[in-house]
């Protein structure tokens, strides 16, 4: 039986008192969860920069495209999510008009066209995954806040820095706290 709490296409939205002191990838962190199945959850945190561009992963390319930390699992590998199906072969569909992944030989032609930008597609190191249960209990233990109130249609084109405090603002008044919580909580 497929979990009912969390669905693909959901953004968890990190609590900052619940993730660990020293946990860069989940700390303050907003993810998409892509995958929802009796084994578990799988999806990418959105707003975390590795600092690396695409053209430094893959030399053949001239993309100039940021490359995000998706998460901890096979953080040596490229992952995708893109709003263009009708380019991309073999895309996998989120939820309305958002994918993932596809045929990388066709996704490398159409950077090298120039027919994709940052505002289609977005690439990612690894991804964020939960066994069976486990993000159930991380939302019970108020890690996470799972919420659909992120504007889809803005998940290419805003400020990915700013990712967190939107989500954060859009959570409502209960959740305003957490708005000044420094990144390190000994700065506190």
């Amino acid at each position: 039986m497929i979990n009912k709490t969390v669905q693909k296409g959901d953004f968890l939205v990190a609590l900052p008192s619940s993730i660990s002191f020293g946990d860069d990838i989940f700390n303050k962190s907003v993810i998409l969860v892509t995958e929802n199945t009796t084994e578990g959850h799988m999806g990418f945190v959105l707003n975390k920069s590795t600092g690396l561009l695409f053209s430094e992963l893959v030399p053949q390319s001239s993309g100039a495209f940021t490359i995000y930390s998706g998460g901890p699992v096979e953080n040596d590998t490229l992952f995708c999510i893109h709003k263009c199906p009708e380019l991309i072969p073999d895309s996998i569909h989120i939820i309305n008009d958002i994918y993932l992944g596809g045929d990388f030989t066709v996704i490398l032609d159409l950077i090298e066209q120039g027919l994709l930008s940052s505002i289609d597609i977005r690439f990612f190191m690894g991804y964020a995954g939960w066994g069976e249960y486990q993000l159930e209990s991380e939302i019970i233990n108020k890690n996470w806040v799972v919420t659909n109130s992120i504007h889809l249609a803005r998940l290419f084109s805003i400020n990915t820095e700013n990712y967190w405090k939107t989500a954060i603002q859009n959570l409502g008044e209960k959740y305003a706290i957490w708005l000044n919580t420094p990144d390190n909580p000994n700065d506190n």
